[in-house]
């Protein structure tokens, strides 16, 4: 048997037995049941991508620096704490050692009753593994949150005396422990022992700091928080003196001392941290509302943003603007969507990014690439008020991307443009749900105070509020130093959060709706916990049950409007689609607000009648229509217009005007206005331009006169209202922030998966009778091997063979013969977790299993 094999069956015979403490963290996670790996797997599921093959693989990929990192930014504030505590803990510690740097010398029962839940939490994502008397901290998170002169520690302490001490020669420390009043040893070993000894007793270190000048206990009181380190010149000052032959500072380098982590944690009375955060900040109440006035102002803010999209998309009916090469819109379109829309340009890009995510905007595709609506914009048009706000708020709460970021900058000092390629940032959904869960934590009506929301968030994820990525990041990062900085990007996602859930009518007055909730998944009548985030309603049922929720909170569509003599028409509500859509036709929208203003002007008749209407039709519309009578202005508006609509015909010669009234020919002529169209007479009735068409057609009406145009065989062209829609295109998809949360169905197959492996990972073999290379396949006769599985079959035994692959992939493999026939075996692969057939003739050998392991 190879050292490889004698190591494993040690390990196995070890660290599996009844009571043994684990060694590793594999045999650690080898211990957990079935629901512990699932709940590792659960909090972090970069480590089922792939599958691992066995819980030592697992174990190894769960110490990685990326996947450590990333499960760290995910801790909260307490938890860690602790795990910056258990870094400047001995290793391993006990758990009365982390207590105590964590309580202090005085104690706190607060800290004491949370950190039981803080190390359980520490212990189900992999990165505390260990007994209570053994606590130990995995070495790539020891490693980023340990003390070094390029990280500080967060808690803000520096390094042992033996770590300080270790390049000092053995004289110096011989000096440092007369100095310090200690009797002198005859190596270096037992001098920075018995230097650590005087530093960690409270009783002598007490009096040795009684000693000290008033100036020396400034310049400990400036270090003692962090950071440890300070410069010195050649000569320095005599309290620094002082301090240094003492070894209360070390020299780290000819110009830097440090203080010592045992001085330092003297001075703080035993605690790790200035101020410990064992519980999360309460989210506080600005002000409260009765649920009614809430759920009416989201109400009426969720109508405004179905006006708005429905404005906004409109506008671009024949065409958007233009794709910028790099992508997104240019700062020039944004602006012109702002002014046309009343917003501010960063509303603007918010409208924007909205109709985009929810797969109503997009590009063209074609060689001049331009924004345009989609073909699901028209599907969507025909749903009720309600669905259509559904349709909208879901994709925004999954969307990653980030519209408040459009004005500034990336890292490489490109400015981020609205519909760009770089708005989307990972953190946006889980922030959105977060902030909206909380926002459900509190009583129904009540308005949030912003400030305690973002510090309850800034509680829950402290590493993950700057932009940095990095992996040096939490190492870098400070929890003592306070609050982060409000500018942080989860600080402005969550200010971005509320925000837009107001103007999407999640939110009224600042709190949560009844139709947000149904959204969540969350209680309705009462207010809900953290735990209840995420429910198990589906997305689309949460949808529907929030648009049922909102739908008798909208006004209804009215079928009429209100004609008045001074050529406009009121609409007391919103309209239906028939009668919205022929009125935008017929008029201009004039103003918006409680009433929707349309004006008639010649120009709006005039595209009426070119999209196949006569006259009699539109006087017959507005009868049917308006709850007040024709008002006469209109009535001659519409047959002036009329009467003068089609008189002269435009058609395609490069371009031609034909009139059966000659005069009017003759009035064009002598227009000035008509020069730029280059027109001349070809005959008494007929006008030949160098234009083209649509600019003659232009040209004309701006004279003020009604052309048509006429097909190459005479007919009348007759304009249609319909919208320019891009190809079907599906809405973009967000971009995750490592791999999505499994199922359970994921979970249980995956456990079932490395449980498997890991059996036959750690499966020990009989010894045979001619020892095989360590790691080599079993090699046995194809006799010998027809024997020995035919034998298991029988016997119901499992053992182990060598396969090679159709590819010639070698594997050793764990299984237990069921049925052997026709030069194949079939039983069930352990490894594999499931029933499998292999030609005999691809088997290499086979070796029974020991004993303790059939």
């Amino acid at each position: 048997m190879g050292i490889g094999e004698l190591d494993r069956e040690a390990h196995v015979a070890e660290g599996t037995g009844a009571g043994a403490a684990p060694r590793t963290l594999a045999e650690a996670l080898r211990a957990r049941g079935d629901e512990g790996l699932a709940a590792l797997l659960r909090a972090r599921p970069d480590l089922l991508n792939p599958v691992p093959n066995d819980l030592t693989q697992l174990a190894t990929r769960a110490g990685t620096r990326g996947s450590v990192v990333r499960a760290l930014e995910r801790l909260d504030r307490f938890a860690l704490q602790t795990a910056e505590a258990l870094a400047v803990a001995p290793d391993p510690a006990p758990y009365p050692v982390l207590l105590a740097l964590l309580t202090g010398d005085e104690g706190d029962p607060v800290i004491g009753a949370a950190l039981p839940g803080a190390v359980a939490l520490l212990r189900e994502q992999a990165l505390v593994w260990g007994e209570d008397d053994r606590l130990r901290l995995v070495r790539t998170a020891r490693e980023l949150l340990s003390p070094s002169p390029q990280h500080p520690s967060p808690t803000g302490l520096g390094p042992t005396v033996a770590e300080a001490t270790s390049g000092m020669s053995p004289g110096r420390v011989q000096e440092i422990i007369a100095t310090a009043g200690l009797a002198a040893t005859h190596d270096p070993v037992s001098a920075v022992a018995a230097l650590t000894g005087l530093f960690t007793d409270r009783a002598r270190m007490g009096a040795l700091l009684d000693e000290a000048p008033p100036e020396a206990l400034a310049v400990l009181d400036r270090l003692v928080w962090g950071p440890p380190y300070g410069e010195v010149t050649a000569n320095p000052a005599p309290p620094v003196r002082w301090l240094r032959d003492r070894g209360l500072l070390l020299p780290v380098s000819a110009r830097t001392m440090v203080l010592p982590r045992e001085v330092a944690l003297h001075l703080r009375g035993g605690r790790a941290h200035r101020a410990p955060e064992p519980v999360a900040p309460e989210v506080g109440v600005l002000r409260d509302h009765r649920p009614q006035v809430v759920d009416s102002a989201a109400a009426g803010q969720a109508y405004t943003a179905l006006a708005t999209v429905e404005e906004l998309l409109k506008s671009w009916d024949k065409g958007g603007p233009q794709v910028l090469r790099a992508g997104g819109l240019s700062v020039r379109d944004l602006r012109r969507t702002a002014v046309a829309l009343d917003v501010t340009e960063q509303v603007a890009a918010f409208w924007l990014e909205l109709c985009h995510g929810a797969g109503l905007l997009a590009s063209d595709g074609e060689a001049d690439e331009r924004y345009a609506p989609t073909p699901a914009y028209d599907d969507w048009l025909d749903l009720p008020p309600a669905e259509r706000w559904a349709r909208l708020v879901t994709p925004w709460l999954a969307s990653t991307r980030t519209p408040g970021l459009v004005g500034g900058q990336d890292a490489k000092g490109r400015a981020l443009s609205a519909l760009g390629p770089d708005l989307d940032r990972a953190a946006a959904p889980e922030v959105r749900h977060r902030v909206l869960g909380l926002l459900a934590t509190l009583p129904p009506g009540a308005a949030a105070d912003p400030e305690t929301l973002f510090a309850r968030l800034r509680w829950e994820r402290p590493l993950r509020g700057g932009s940095s990525t990095g992996p040096a990041a939490p190492a870098a990062e400070s929890t003592d130093s306070g609050p982060a900085r409000p500018d942080d990007l989860r600080s402005r996602l969550a200010r971005w959060t509320l925000a837009e859930a107001e103007l999407l009518g999640l939110t009224g007055r600042g709190a949560l709706s009844a139709p947000a909730r149904a959204l969540l998944n969350l209680p309705l009548a009462e207010a809900a916990s953290p735990a209840d985030e995420g429910g198990g309603v589906e997305e689309s049922v949460a949808a529907e049950r929030a648009a049922t929720l909102l739908a008798p909170l909208l006004p209804e569509a009215v079928d009429h409007v209100l004609l008045q003599a001074d050529l406009t028409a009121v609409a007391p509500g919103p309209l239906r689609r028939p009668l919205a859509d022929a009125l935008a036709v017929l008029a201009d929208v004039e103003s918006k607000g409680g009433a929707t203003v349309y004006r008639f002007t010649p120009g709006s008749v005039r595209r009426a009648l070119d999209s196949g209407l006569a006259a009699s039709d539109l006087h017959a519309f507005l009868a049917a229509h308006s709850r007040t009578p024709v008002p006469q202005p209109l009535a001659y508006l519409v047959d002036d217009v009329a009467r003068r609509h089609g008189h002269l015909r435009v058609g395609a010669a490069s371009a031609y005007v034909r009139c059966d009234d000659d005069t009017v020919l003759g009035e064009i002529l002598a227009d000035r206005r008509s020069a730029a169209l280059g027109l001349r007479r070809l005959a008494p009735t007929v006008l030949a331009a160098q234009a083209d068409p649509a600019s003659l057609l232009d040209g004309l009406r701006a004279m003020g006169y009604a052309p048509a145009a006429e097909s190459a065989e005479g007919d009348v062209l007759i304009t249609r209202a319909d919208a320019y829609r891009t190809p079907a295109r599906t809405a973009p998809v967000p971009v995750p922030d490592g791999p999505p949360a499994p199922d359970a169905t994921l979970l249980g197959a995956a456990v079932k998966a490395i449980r498997a492996g890991d059996r036959a990972a750690t499966a020990v073999r009989r010894e045979p009778a001619a020892p095989a290379p360590a790691g080599s396949l079993p090699r046995t006769s194809s006799a010998e091997t027809l024997a020995t599985v035919q034998a298991a079959a029988m016997t119901g035994s499992a053992v182990w063979i060598g396969y090679v692959n159709a590819d010639g992939a070698a594997s050793q493999r764990v299984i237990a013969p069921v049925r052997v026939e026709g030069g194949f075996v079939t039983g069930y692969d352990h490894t594999a977790d499931e029933m499998r057939t292999y030609p005999l003739h691809r088997i290499t050998g086979v070796a029974e299993l020991a004993d303790d392991q059939v």
